[in-house]
């Protein structure tokens, strides 16, 4: 037979209502059962304080993070948990010294590019998800996307004013440039951001093209313009190989077996 816990008692209504007021939900929510411990094992006051107040900001900061990553607007949550370093052709120094995240705070820019498959759009994203544990803000994009915000801004002229809205982030990456044709709100959007964040802001690029190819998918006045201002202070990382989801796929390691 399963002996249940007993529930710690609830805290009195006027704590409750104190700590509810003064915005500490984390502790209203750990105080009964911390208070019941620290009877039991009769500790000293300010190991009870100890306990409620680090529990405060440890929520806290899971609240923080669970926002930036909620604002970030990553595509399918792949972190370095999931990352095979072995895997990319990415040479292992490079990557480590991009997972130290130092480039941002040195508002550097990053441009990974080369065949599909090849881990790209994975590297960028665990890199954003560990910018995001870091303390800092991250914006996803796809050039389609930045397109349909310049053509939704442009009727009320307020373009620059949403440019400014997503350089409040550390990090905006823009991921798959070269597998779609660029319209020309796509290529001005690409554009524009780039020329706002110069030297402002860390942008991540990921693209199926070398960036001395982008005039083929873009007016050429621009794409030298955009190339000249993300390349200058730019880590340019080169992919090789065959794609990795296909071999993968073609060795059964793609799917979980059926029964």
């Amino acid at each position: 037979m399963t002996t249940r816990t007993p529930q710690p008692p609830p805290l009195p209504d006027d704590l409750e209502e104190l700590l509810r007021r003064m915005r500490l939900p984390h502790i209203r929510r750990c105080a009964p059962e911390v208070i019941a411990t620290a009877r039991a094992q009769r500790w000293e006051p300010a190991e009870v304080l100890r306990v409620l107040f680090a529990e405060e900001v440890a929520g806290r900061e899971r609240s923080s993070i669970a926002t930036r990553q909620a604002a970030a607007g990553f595509p399918a949550g792949k972190t370095f948990e999931a990352w095979d370093p072995k895997l990319s052709s990415i040479p292992k120094p490079t990557q480590q010294a991009l997972r130290t995240l130092e480039w941002i705070g040195r508002k550097e820019n990053l441009v990974v590019c080369g065949p599909s498959g090849t881990g790209k759009t994975m590297f960028l994203e665990a890199l954003g998800h560990a910018a995001v544990h870091a303390g800092r803000r991250v914006a996803w994009f796809t050039l389609e996307s930045l397109g349909v915000l310049v053509r939704r801004h442009r009727a009320d002229d307020t373009v620059t004013r949403a440019m400014t809205r997503i350089l409040k982030a550390d990090l905006v990456v823009v991921d798959d440039i070269g597998l779609l044709s660029v319209g020309p709100d796509a290529a001005e959007g690409l554009y524009r951001l780039v020329d706002a964040a110069y030297e402002k802001r860390s942008i991540a690029v990921s693209s199926n093209l070398h960036p001395s190819g982008f005039d083929e998918i873009m007016p050429k006045t621009l794409a030298t313009a955009t190339l000249d201002r993300l390349l200058h202070h730019a880590h340019l990382c080169a992919t090789q190989g065959d794609s990795i989801r296909l071999a993968q796929a073609t060795s059964g390691k793609g799917v979980t077996p059926l029964d």
